[in-house]
């Protein structure tokens, strides 16, 4: 089971305070990197209508609540992607042997927002693209870093992006973020959808959510909702 699978006990709600006051700690002490703009992208001239986008890094929670904030973007759905449909469940997919990630999907507007300008938030904001089977406090390759890619347009950007930011060195680490061709996505239980929304006292959200809302905030004022 996932480190989020737990109760909140007296202890926790007593000391919750504290962990707030560390949340906003660490969202001040966020790093000052930046990440260059893609150097490609999907013209918007060559898409029509709406458009979706599946990517994965760690816990669903904080990914869905990173992309709803942008403006573009109408729909977040938490779920899982990279196994079957029959495994698709969070119990089964806490294993780590369904060969699912969890996932969001995206739908956004490409007329507003770009598909090169959400994989920049995914890299700079949304995880660690250098975790390898883990983010943070949770481990297992159900919280791999992976694109799911659509089509050919969306795997060519991605790798364009991947490959410029290893050749730019900024990140401390290589890139760990697999492409794997998009076979299914499937949207995880209710009470996973908009978890941050309704939880938002959440331990494990106030310790390892919030800053990266926070972190969105500072660094795309103008794309932020």
């Amino acid at each position: 089971m996932s480190i989020r699978s737990f109760t909140l006990s007296r202890s926790l709600v007593r000391n919750l305070s504290i962990i707030s006051l560390t949340a906003v700690i660490l969202a001040y002490s966020v790093s000052r990197m930046t990440l260059p703009a893609p150097a490609t992208d999907i013209s918007a001239s060559t898409v029509k209508g709406k458009q979706t986008a599946v990517l994965s890094g760690g816990c669903f929670w904080g990914m869905e609540a990173v992309f709803e904030h942008l403006k573009g973007v109408s729909d977040v759905v938490s779920g899982f992607s990279g196994g079957s449909a029959a495994t698709a469940h969070y119990e089964v997919v806490s294993s780590g042997e369904t060969g699912h990630a969890e996932s969001v999907k995206i739908t956004y507007d490409p007329s507003q927002i770009s598909y090169s300008q959400l994989l920049k938030i995914y890299f700079l904001v949304a995880h660690d693209s250098t975790q390898l089977n883990r983010q943070g406090p949770d481990s297992g390759t159900q919280y791999r870093s992976a694109i799911f890619f659509a089509n050919d347009e969306q795997k060519r950007v991605a790798q364009a992006y991947i490959e410029q930011l290893n050749k730019a060195h900024i990140l401390h680490k290589p890139i760990v973020t697999q492409l794997v061709p998009l076979k299914g996505f499937y949207a995880a239980e209710e009470y996973h959808q908009h978890f941050i929304d309704r939880n938002p006292n959440y331990p494990y959200v106030v310790v390892n959510d919030l800053p990266k809302l926070y972190q969105l905030r500072e660094k795309f004022p103008d794309m932020y909702k």
